[in-house]
């Protein structure tokens, strides 16, 4: 995620910290300074809300370690003022495992605050009623509310939370996948607009809150319903076949002449007819930018890109270019080049496919 800073990484998962993140801090230690409170007072809340941030991570985690059960890899972790994403190459297949992945980001909290609990037990304190006289509570009591806090508040079936994630993998088992996405999405929305209005009265966090899960239900409903109109291509249908690849110890000046001349914007590399990287047009300037036209092409291209086979859904290999994060891959037949994908050809081709659907529908049957 953009403007984020690297805060270290745990079984191979980066963990990130969102430039908008002090904010919080600020958030909570401006109003204790400004009623009087001490430094101590500001360090304490500080130190909890810290505190807190560590749930979340583990809370992300839970998801992140049961999406690699089912062999979905989680690129990072990152916190924001409101909370924690953990962001998967893609979500589960399958309604049953997207309810086991959405469910165990809130089990961790169970078991975080089972744990406290027995902590309390042992210390003879007694169980805090959830948030009622914080100002009474230790340290430890209320980090047990704050996890049971979360568990609840996790469970609103507001998708694309993982209450809304839940009851859209139960609705899909009922369902097509698209359409209990849609009706997922839309429940998420409404109560969106409710957290949005509540937001004006109780705490401006809920707003952006609200913000959050209205654009993230919208996002991710419109992700779906693509995939499922793609599910019925293949890459083959889509790709660009009049393409040219280069060497590369080719210079980079040759590929920006084939640029000029063809309007190709991207070129696979190969060398001893194995696909070894790509040059993206982004690619190609940073190169001349940063070397100049007579570069070799292997000073920028990019290496260890994914490469999909012609008969690949075109669902597939769009998870592919999201997961990598590349906007172009190459396409083999029998492991041999014979084109290029990427999000121009793709959109031309919908538009195609649009323009002959609707000539489908007008047409009107000729008189005998």
């Amino acid at each position: 995620m953009k403007w984020s800073w690297k805060l270290g990484e745990f079984l191979n998962i980066g963990v990130y910290m969102h430039a908008t993140f002090p904010l919080l801090l600020a958030f909570v230690a401006l109003p204790i300074l400004l009623e009087g409170g001490s430094l101590w007072d500001v360090f304490a809340s500080i130190v909890f809300v810290l505190a807190l941030f560590v749930c979340v991570v583990l809370h992300e985690y839970g998801h992140a370690l049961a999406a690699r059960r089912y062999g979905i890899k989680t690129q990072d972790i990152t916190l924001l003022p409101i909370g924690g994403v953990a962001r998967l190459e893609r979500m589960p297949s399958k309604p049953s495992q997207e309810l086991v992945v959405a469910a165990a980001g809130p089990a961790v909290n169970i078991v975080i605050a089972a744990g406290l609990l027995v902590v309390m037990a042992l210390a003879g304190a007694t169980v805090p009623a959830l948030g009622l006289g914080w100002g009474n509570e230790s340290f430890v009591e209320r980090l047990f509310t704050i996890n049971i806090v979360l568990v609840l508040f996790n469970l609103i079936p507001a998708f694309p939370m993982d209450g809304g994630r839940i009851l859209r993998a139960l609705l899909a088992t009922q369902m097509d996948y698209a359409r209990a996405t849609k009706t997922a999405a839309r429940l998420g929305q409404a109560i969106a607009i409710l957290f949005g209005l509540a937001g004006f009265f109780v705490n401006p966090l809920l707003t952006v809150t609200a913000l959050f899960i209205f654009m993230g239900a919208q996002a991710e409903s419109q992700m779906v319903q693509q995939r499922s109109q793609f599910e019925n291509y293949t890459v083959e249908q889509a790709m660009r076949t009049n393409i040219r690849a280069f060497a590369p110890w080719e210079w980079l000046g040759t590929a920006v002449d084939s640029m000029m001349a063809t309007g190709q914007q991207d070129f696979a590399i190969t060398q001893h007819g194995r696909i070894v990287g790509v040059l993206t047009r982004d690619a190609l300037m940073r190169g001349l930018s940063a070397f100049g036209a007579n570069a070799p092409i292997s000073q920028a291209m990019l290496s260890n890109i994914p490469i999909v086979d012609a008969n690949t859904s075109l669902a597939e290999a769009s998870e592919a270019m999201q997961a990598h994060q590349i906007g172009v891959l190459p396409v083999t037949v029998n492991e041999t080049l014979v084109g290029m994908l990427n999000a121009d050809s793709i959109r031309e081709f919908l538009r195609v496919q649009a323009a002959l659907k609707t000539m489908r529908q007008t047409e009107t049957p000729r008189a005998i």
